[in-house]
């Protein structure tokens, strides 16, 4: 029969250890997260809905994200033991320059909605970490106080072409002078993809006070708060009315591009070109050949043409049909650092992330987005560990296939 006894003070001593109070709000809503599905869980409650749809949501069924999303759930390791994995680097070179970690900072429009802060929090964040952040045409902040908030991070640009070529070109020479290394053109986009939650909220730029959203602001007075206080929400680098975001996208990005307009940008950009956007091996190729020194296996997470390919499924693919020729990175569906290492392994010289620091940005503001970036080393390093690598010049298809 057990004898129960009370329990000695030293014994209590060692196991109550209450943790002090932490005044700072954002702090204790970061230190949390422990994951991206935290700091998105975060981010629903701190952002009126249409805001935070606008980052989670995809083109009409979803379907193109969930399938995404679910090929890295199908993902199965094969590791190796017995490795010595002590000191797991998780740099890599990515277009000839040493990242600290192997991914960057995608290019989001919109930024300043998701926290006031915006574009310079997050080139804030990549120039700490190490890694290159890549400002949207469709950004918050203009290409001079990025390059000012940020001045040793490396930057990259992203351009959609417009009708009105000028404009186009106007853009690459002022991201030329203020320092950005890479223009990153994104080809998925020659009409608006039908984003059914933004036109069920009703989101325009800048948002409207209908009566639905004065009733979910009263929810979110900060982020309300934070709007009507500081520079006015608006496009950068587009003069543009008010309207949806789809209703700019019609009005100004031009549906007639071609492989004949890869070729002027080729000749037009000095630089590092990246073609964003490419769903299959013919256009991999052909984009190649007009120039491209890397290319993104993208369906814009989710956000244009419902049921395209997925990424990750077209990975091995492309890779070997373009290998030596090109970089192949990847996106849309990435939510871990395990995610990213599945990528490379199956063949993705580097990863693009979005969502995943938008999370963190409308969760924390800068600390958000910081932390999204410390969650997704901390994962890399370990599954890398866990797989019995030091490197990622080291991963393999063996170690990452889908079930």
């Amino acid at each position: 029969m057990t004898q129960r006894r009370l329990p000695r003070a030293g014994e209590l001593a060692r196991i109550l250890r209450p943790r002090p109070p932490t005044l700072d709000a954002t702090r204790r809503r970061l230190a949390r997260a422990h994951t991206i599905a935290d700091l998105r869980a975060v981010a629903r409650r701190r952002v009126p809905r249409a805001v935070f749809d606008y980052t989670d949501g995809a083109a009409e069924m979803e379907e193109s994200l969930r399938r995404a999303r679910q090929a890295y759930r199908r993902v199965e390791f094969h590791p190796n033991v017995l490795r010595g994995v002590s000191g797991a680097d998780p740099g890599t070179d990515i277009l000839g320059r040493r990242s600290e970690l192997p991914f960057a900072l995608a290019p989001t429009g919109l930024t300043r909605m998701m926290h006031h802060e915006g574009e310079r929090a997050v080139v804030r964040v990549a120039q700490r970490a190490g890694v290159p952040y890549a400002l949207s045409t469709m950004g918050t902040t203009s290409i001079e106080d990025v390059a000012a908030a940020g001045p040793e991070a490396r930057r990259w640009f992203q351009l959609y072409v417009w009708r009105d070529r000028a404009a186009g070109r106007d853009l690459m020479d002022r991201a030329r002078r203020a320092g950005y290394d890479t223009l990153i053109l994104t080809v998925d986009t020659p009409v608006a993809g039908a984003r059914l939650r933004d036109a069920r909220n009703g989101l325009t730029i800048p948002p409207a006070l209908t009566l639905r959203t004065f009733l979910d602001g009263a929810a979110h007075p900060a982020w309300w708060f934070d709007l009507f206080t500081t520079e006015p929400l608006r496009y950068a680098s587009l003069s543009a009315g008010g309207g949806s975001v789809a209703d700019l996208i019609d009005h100004v990005f031009d549906p007639d591009l071609g492989l004949a307009d890869l070729a002027w940008i080729r000749e037009s950009w000095p630089g590092r070109l990246v073609v964003k956007g490419v769903q299959n091996v013919g256009d991999a190729r052909d984009v190649v050949k007009h120039g491209a020194d890397a290319l993104v296996l993208s369906s814009h997470g989710g956000r244009q043409l419902d049921r395209a390919p997925v990424p990750l499924e077209l990975l091995p693919a492309v890779a070997e049909a373009v290998r030596g020729e090109a970089e192949v990175w990847v996106d849309t569906g990435i939510m871990s650092g395990a995610d990213i290492v599945a990528a490379l392994a199956r063949g993705a010289d580097a990863c693009l992330v979005g969502r995943a620091y938008l999370y963190g940005l409308m969760a924390g503001g800068e600390r958000g987005v910081a932390r999204a970036v410390d969650i997704l080393r901390a994962e890399i390093v370990r599954t890398m560990q866990l797989l019995g690598v030091r490197t990622v010049a080291e991963l393999t298809p063996e170690h990452a296939t889908l079930r």
